[in-house]
């Protein structure tokens, strides 16, 4: 039977003088696959343990009870990655509060650390045909550090808070190490479809990535991306629903309770939950109305006490809770009753099914599983919910009260509408639901994600990819005599940047520029667009031929000239179309316009990505218009629209060098639009490469990634010279 490795920053246990498992939702669900998969479990076993006698007593009794493989974190892992990264660092960002964040940089060096701690025991409690599935902020770097050391591994991501939009998550001082973590599993998971574009619009923005509307593609495969709302356990709040126990504790309730409408609500004490606008709200209900028959219950489940916001914000609770209290308590009635405490599963079955109503207003929530419980638990009586459309239930939930936690006024007149609506009004409401919530519990949510990652078991590649150079290209080049290498600059041979300038020549990229020019096995020519005088002063150190600004002109090394292949072109067209290019820049913010002697180049990668794109678009078409009739080519490169002449043209200065050289083999490597006429030369002795995937391509040959090509050309040098 396949395995199932479960990855959470928590085991689902409690570690006292014996050792309990937990029963929540997610763990129920996974449990249930148990007929389909080998369950085994990997997390932090919870507190500190430093007694190496006592690490493998626990290790051996959760291994042999539960299946588990515990971690064990010491205190200032627990105070750097947990507490202080995790919480508070990526809990606010996540959840659309900027000014709450804090960050440090020893912090984000402990959350890398136990990150690796988790992949090292993934990595040693793994095969190959086992399945990975990691939950949640605290191991985003995970999947890419599993990728790296096992590029076969099937991994998968669900992700359990909101994702934010671009302009909240780009604050983070870590956000391409987090991103690129991410991107290393096989899928993605969110709760909503909110969730997911805002990461697909994060990703392209912070990493330049373009994709897909199910997927984002990474090197040489794909990471998918799609949505599955959890759900609740129906299975274990039915089975107590159909309890004596239950119906005992109901009616216990309601005797306490009897004559009073009950309001209810139920969180951790967090502030993303909107608590003190809604006791702003019940204030002005109260103030309003004049009713004492309604009573509050608050149950606030103490959480992260060690982060002062949290201690601040019980603070300000309870006091807005005793000024309401002072203010509208009469003989006998108390409107609100705040417990700060957790409540068992079967007094919140109990709590859920007495309440007239549910208040579940969170500023932000992933899901929101207590909208979805109290629905459940509506076994006699049609109760009411009030839902925040801030909470990831409002996209399933859509029945409920919707209101914005945000908007005061709203929630305390929802209140009164809600409390004062008819039975069948609530029923008419609460009825479809319930039929939801019942079917897509959390069983369903887990089949789901398991069912769409499975068939990626066997990797996916990108659309159009094309195999690397085959044994028979290198054993033609291995014949030829004469060999020459046109290779483009930007995008091919270095990475795109996105201001040109920062472009120049380093690292590996040096490395190998200085390894070509010492080979005698190749006539290497370096093709770009740039100017002649930017390709003289980044690339003559290296001895190598130069071809620039698209094909237009061409020198050889150690010449002092440039020569041009075409001495008469018409260059008129550029004096009609420069006006308008400028005022096309100027409509579209972060772009700007570099003039070459034989085209123009309107670049936008500092544009708004969608919004350039959509500018670019609109710009060739119009051009395509205006120039129709004259001696220009039009290019949608890379982040840039290129104008040139038909004379600008790299083909054209192959099979011309091809020519007067007498070379028997070419091989012609580029990564975009401006390369294709190298790549459609109907010359046998040539041979195309493109770099990088998902585009249509007349290449015969590809890499992914610039990176990739750079370990391609070395292997070339190598072989070519034994």
């Amino acid at each position: 039977m396949q395995s199932l490795i479960i990855v959470s920053n928590r085991l689902p246990v409690t570690i006292d003088k014996t050792i309990k498992k937990s029963s929540g939702g997610m763990v129920s669900a996974l449990e249930g696959l148990g007929d389909k998969f080998n369950i085994r479990w990997i997390g932090w076993a919870g507190g500190v343990v430093e007694d190496p006698e006592k690490k493998e007593e626990i290790t051996t009794e959760l291994k042999q009870k539960f299946n588990f493989s515990p971690i064990f974190l010491n205190e200032g892992d627990m105070e750097d990655y947990y507490t202080g990264f995790s919480n508070s660092s990526l809990w606010p960002l996540l959840h659309y509060m900027p000014s709450n964040v804090r960050y440090e940089e020893p912090w984000f060096r402990k959350y890398q650390k136990v990150n690796r701690m988790f992949a090292e025991k993934v990595l040693d409690q793994s095969d190959p045909d086992d399945i990975v599935w990691i939950h949640d902020y605290h191991l985003m770097l995970l999947p890419s550090i599993l990728r790296k050391e096992r590029p076969d591994m099937t991994i998968g991501f669900f992700l359990h808070t909101p994702f934010p939009s671009y302009e909240i998550f780009r604050c983070h001082p870590k956000r391409k190490e987090l991103l690129e973590g991410l991107l290393g599993a096989d899928l993605i998971g969110f709760h909503t479809f909110g969730y997911l574009r805002h990461f697909r619009s994060t990703v392209l923005r912070i990493l330049g990535i373009e994709s897909e509307f199910d997927h984002i593609p990474v090197e040489n495969s794909r990471c998918f991306i799609d949505v599955f709302p959890i759900g609740i356990n129906s299975k274990k709040f039915q089975e107590f629903l159909d309890t004596n126990a239950f119906t005992r504790r109901l009616k216990a309730l309601r005797k306490v309770y009897s004559g009073k409408k009950i309001v209810l609500s139920v969180e951790r004490l967090d502030y993303t939950k909107g608590i003190p606008r809604r006791l702003e709200a019940i204030d002005l209900f109260l103030e309003e109305t004049g009713r004492n028959d309604v009573i509050f219950l608050f149950i606030s489940i103490p959480s992260r006490q060690s982060v002062p916001e949290y201690r601040e914000l019980r603070q300000e609770v309870e006091m807005k809770v005793s000024q309401i209290n002072g203010k509208h308590s009469t003989i006998g009635q108390v409107p609100v009753h705040f417990f700060f405490r957790s409540v068992n599963f079967e007094e919140l079955c109990a709590l859920y099914a007495l309440a007239d109503a549910a208040t579940v207003t969170p500023l932000i929530d992933g899901m929101n599983l207590v909208a979805k419980e109290y629905i459940f638990c509506q076994k006699e009586k049609s109760g009411a919910l009030i839902l925040s459309e801030f909470a990831g239930a409002a996209q399933e939930l859509c029945q409920a009260y919707v209101v914005n936690p945000y908007y005061i006024r709203q929630i305390s007149d929802t209140i009164k509408q809600a409390l004062d609506a008819d039975e069948e009004e609530k029923r008419r409401r609460l009825l479809p639901m319930k039929k939801r919530v019942k079917k897509h519990d959390a069983r369903f949510w887990a089949e789901s994600f398991l069912a769409s990652l499975t068939p990626r078991c066997q990797k996916v590649p990108c659309p159009v990819q094309l195999p690397g150079l085959s044994p028979e290209a290198m054993t033609q080049i291995g014949h030829a005599q004469r060999r020459a290498l046109f290779l483009d600059y930007d995008g091919t041979l270095a990475e795109f940047k996105r201001i040109p300038e920062n472009a120049a020549p380093s690292g590996e990229v040096e490395k190998i520029l200085f390894s070509l020019s010492r080979q005698n096995q190749f006539d290497v020519y370096i093709t770009s667009g740039r100017k002649r005088e930017e390709m003289d002063r980044w690339f003559s150190k290296f001895g190598l031929n130069l071809i620039a600004e698209q094909g237009f002109c061409y020198k050889e090394k150690n010449a002092d000239d440039w020569v041009f292949i075409t001495h008469e072109a018409d260059l008129s067209w550029k004096d009609n179309l420069r006006d308008f290019l400028k005022l096309h820049t100027g409509m579209t913010p972060g772009s700007f316009l570099e003039e070459k002697t034989a085209s123009f180049v309107w670049h936008y990668q500092n544009a708004d990505p969608d919004f350039g794109i959509w500018k670019a678009h609109q710009l060739v078409s119009e051009l395509q218009d205006m120039l129709s009739n004259l001696p220009v080519k039009i290019h949608h490169a890379k982040k840039n629209v290129v104008i040139a002449s038909v004379h600008a043209n790299k083909g054209a200065m192959v099979s011309h060098l091809m020519a007067m050289k007498n070379y028997d083999i070419a091989l012609c490597i580029g990564d975009d639009d401006t390369d294709e006429s190298m790549f459609l030369l109907s010359d046998p002795k040539t041979i195309g490469i493109n770099v990088g995937v998902g585009k249509e391509t007349g290449a015969d040959f590809q890499y992914p990634s610039p990176k990739a090509l750079l370990s391609f050309l070395e292997k070339l040098l190598e072989q070519t010279q034994t």
